[in-house]
């Protein structure tokens, strides 16, 4: 059965009609004969959206009781009996109710898809997991219900419904969207102009970052290789020079001038040994162009302008920033340089920017990571200055300059030994030394045409020729050996030290380390392979790059680390004096691998202890503190069914009584036991809500006594996004704690008031206080502080108070009473407006 089709209607905001636009389509769809039903769509009261659904088959709810109310969610089986070619799920965000068949919507609708049932969903771009954090920045309220981000890429269509902050906020003063007496809290708080402009630039980024996976998906699918300028993307190309940082905030000032840019910082690494640059000047600009929103990327590529080229059309890029050539002038005479040579061929589709900075005609100072080895070609561009040049020169003497002196045609062919010698060593300049010492005796030395000699004086000029190419040669050879074996050692060092660097502070993770390998050697991939003995397959316990190895066998350089560890590298053969440094990586890796693991077993090791201490607390308190209600209740109950004594009325209801609070006792410490537990294991599953605190504080002061709490919360405060159960347990906790606390005859003030984006709970005492130092531990489990009687309690009530606070999004800390005592703030979060006027579990508003 072929897979449905998702279409998602994505909201910039809240309330700009994404469900209304997808009604819509449902009506057209039906008007061409698909059979469309509604499978879930909430209208939130909304009379437009509701006479909306008029004409829809909408498919039965399913009803689910949950702590003492029900709530009705999306009949998953019910849809899939009905079996329709298009149904209507609205808010894909949206968290289920426990004892749903799955935990979150988007599951549900994955259900459906899986069943060939095509699927028209919507959702608010707050509600996407990877912009939680930018949007809490923005509006200061934490969307709790969210949807992975690849649950909305993959859908197959993506319509932005967007709406402008102006026609928004008349929309909502209207009474389009809340009830008039919600209007005005939502247009200062969450519909603030800046705040929906924010989301709304949001939405636009994700949509066009959506659009262009889909461009480059087709223009891969269809070969289109040429630059299309849909979008500013620019890309950066470094060196590993120290002009780098110049270089990227550049390129980031020129993404700013257009919306939406995009900066690409890559590096060009040759493939013949250890890349040219230094690994702490790369990771240094690494990190800035991350910190400045771009990307980088590492590319391996023997020519270099046509690595460039290549990457900047492979990423569509529309402009490419380089720095102008650090070679001093008569440099220029062995080529045009990477930015001339890239600018000439980028073509009329591709702008080149040549920025100048501090470093440009300095120098490039030594090859500090070119092999002591030289690369082919400029061995092969050896052989032919010592043996092509001779002959070229030879003609050119001989044709142009006859007279020149056997002595000028000496030095002008020793000059081609020496450039050879310079170019590729050795055996280059003392071919260059044979072809012109018999070409100076075949075309310059009487008799010429023959290979004798006349004069001994010319016998004697050849041969002191030919002594002064090779020992000038050796000398030449040598020096430059030494120079790129010292150049070598001191890219070694530095990429010794800084890994030592990185290790000793702790900040080299396994997949930064691999990565580090990755770039320094220019490889494919690279990866950790483990196993546990000799005969068992291998695991990969980290890789970077593409297509990493799954065995050693597989790789083309492999290095032992143990008996049970290989890390494996792709791409190219390395040389054996490259092994030296990779030995060092290899060994880091697997010690980066042990402390991963010993941080694992650390961690697992305190959640044990920690686990441990609370069940010895916990045998101590069902030993001692569960025992004392019991032994009184027991006790009254004992004599109550005595006969020998005769209990009058009032004695009676004393023993009563006292069954009654050693019960009500017994089960407030019950309660606290089973909340701690749900607390340790995360199976509090908060539902949201819009609350006003004038409904759910009053509740909480029921297990106090009267008259023992003062109460100040005013009508005016904004509403709040909690759990009302949680909400009210928690605040309960805390009153009963500063009751038990508070002098005789002095009243707990419980005060709330708005601070910015949050309402603040406030529960005074002028009890005995707490000191700094322990203002923290009363709020672990099982803590009581001071000589508080054993009984009163099982120091769980600050630690259940404290964990419900954070499970509803708040927090809760201790501060000193001035003049004396303790106050404990319960900050919440503010409502946002994204759940008014629900029925239910917190869901997303369209």
């Amino acid at each position: 059965m072929a897979r449905g089709k998702l279409r998602i209607y994505l909201g910039a905001a809240p309330g700009v009609g994404k469900t209304y636009a997808m009604l819509s389509e449902a009506h057209r769809r039906i008007e061409r004969g698909t059979d469309c039903v509604v499978a879930f769509v909430e209208h939130h009261g909304r009379p437009r959206t509701e006479v909306m659904l008029h004409g829809l088959e909408q498919v039965p709810r399913q009803d689910i009781a949950y702590r003492g109310s029900t709530f009705s969610e999306m009949d998953v089986d019910a849809v899939l009996l009905r079996a329709p070619a298009v149904a209507l799920v609205d808010e894909l965000a949206h968290t289920n109710v426990p004892g749903s068949r799955n935990a979150k919507r988007w599951q549900d609708v994955e259900e459906l898809l899986a069943a060939g049932i095509d699927v028209v969903s919507t959702v608010n771009i707050q509600h996407l997991e990877s912009l939680g954090d930018v949007v809490e920045s923005i509006t200061g309220v934490r969307q709790r219900e969210t949807v992975p981000d690849e649950v909305v890429r993959r859908a197959d269509q993506i319509e932005l419904v967007d709406m402008s902050p102006q026609a928004l906020r008349r929309r909502m003063a209207h009474g389009n969207i809340y009830t008039p007496g919600k209007v005005d809290a939502a247009l200062s708080n969450y519909f603030r102009p800046g705040n929906l402009t924010a989301l709304r630039e949001l939405a636009l980024l994700w949509v066009a970052d959506r659009v262009d996976a889909y461009l480059t998906e087709y223009r891969s699918e269809h070969h289109v290789s040429a630059i299309w300028g849909s979008r500013e993307r620019i890309v950066v190309g470094l060196t590993g020079g120290p002009e780098g940082q110049t270089l990227i905030r550049r390129a980031v000032r020129l993404a700013e001038k257009g919306a939406g840019g995009q900066v690409m910082a890559v590096y060009i690494s040759r493939s013949d040994g250890l890349t040219a640059a230094s690994p702490k000047e790369l990771a240094v600009q690494r990190k800035l162009v991350e910190d400045l929103g771009g990307t980088f990327h590492h590319v391996v590529g023997d020519d270099i302008p046509a690595a460039l080229l290549d990457f900047a059309r492979g990423v569509n890029a529309t402009q490419l920033v380089l720095g102008v050539s650090r070679r001093k002038s008569w440099q220029y005479v062995l080529g045009p340089g990477v930015g001339a040579t890239v600018a000439r061929r980028s073509g009329p589709d591709l702008d080149v920017h040549l920025v100048t900075h501090d470093e440009m005609g300095k120098g490039r100072g030594l090859p500090v990571a070119r092999r002591a080895r030289l690369g082919r070609p400029r061995v092969l561009s050896a052989w032919l200055v010592g043996v092509l040049g001779p002959v070229l020169l030879t003609l050119l003497l001989t044709g142009a300059a006859p007279d020149a002196g056997l002595a000028n045609d000496m030095l002008l062919l020793l000059t081609l030994t020496v450039a050879a010698a310079l170019l590729g060593g050795l055996w280059p300049a003392l071919a260059s030394a044979v072809a012109g010492s018999l070409l100076l005796n075949w075309y310059f030395t009487p008799p010429v045409r023959t290979l004798t000699v006349a004069d001994p004086e010319n016998i004697l000029a050849i041969l002191v020729f030919v002594g002064v190419a090779v020992s000038v040669a050796s000398v030449v050879d040598l020096a430059a050996r030494r120079t790129h074996q010292a150049a070598r050692l001191r890219a070694e060092s530095e990429i010794l030290s800084f890994l030592a660097g990185s290790v000793l502070r702790g900040e080299t993770s396994l997949d930064e380390l691999l990565q580090r390998v990755r770039e320094t050697f220019g490889m494919e991939s690279v990866a950790l392979l483990e196993r546990e003995s000799d005969v068992a397959p291998w695991s990969c316990a980290g890789s970077v790059g593409p297509r990493p190895c799954a065995t050693p066998d597989e790789a083309d350089v492999d290095v032992p680390v143990g008996d049970h560890m290989a890390l494996t590298l792709s791409g190219r053969v390395l040389p054996a004096e490259d092994r030296r440094v990779l030995a060092a990586f290899a060994a880091q890796a697997a010690v980066a691998v042990d402390r991963r693991r010993l941080r694992q077993e650390a961690d697992r090791a305190k959640r044990l202890a920690e686990g441990n201490r609370i069940r010895t607390a916990l045998l101590a308190a069902v030993s001692h503190d569960l025992r004392t209600p019991l032994a009184g209740i027991k006790a009254a109950v004992t004599s109550l069914r005595s006969d020998d004594v005769a209990w009058s009325e009032e004695d009676e209801a004393e023993l009563l009584q006292a069954i009654e609070e050693g019960a009500d006792r017994l089960d407030h410490l019950v309660g606290n036991l089973l909340d701690m537990s749900r607390l340790q294991t995360g199976t509090v599953v908060p539902i949201i809500r819009e609350t006003d605190l004038d409904e759910v504080i009053p509740m909480a002061l029921g297990g106090v006594p009267d008259g023992s709490v003062e109460l100040d919360i005013p009508e005016s405060l904004p509403m709040v996004d909690v759990d009302r159960g949680l909400l009210e347990r928690s605040v309960a906790n805390v009153v009963e704690n500063a009751v038990k606390y508070a002098p005789p005859g002095e009243r707990v003030l419980v005060a709330a008031s708005a601070m910015a984006d949050r309402v603040e709970v406030r529960v005074v005492d002028r009890g005995p206080g707490v000191p700094d130092e322990a203002k923290t531990r009363i709020f672990e489990p099982f803590q009581r502080y001071g000589d508080t009687p054993r009984g009163n309690g099982v120091g769980l009530g600050l630690a259940v108070a404290r964990g419900f606070a954070e499970a509803i999004g708040g927090s809760l800390h201790a501060e000193d009473t001035p003049g004396g005592g303790l106050t404990m703030v319960l900050a919440l979060p503010t409502a946002s407006q994204r759940r008014a006027q629900q029925p239910g579990p917190s869901q997303a508003s369209t």
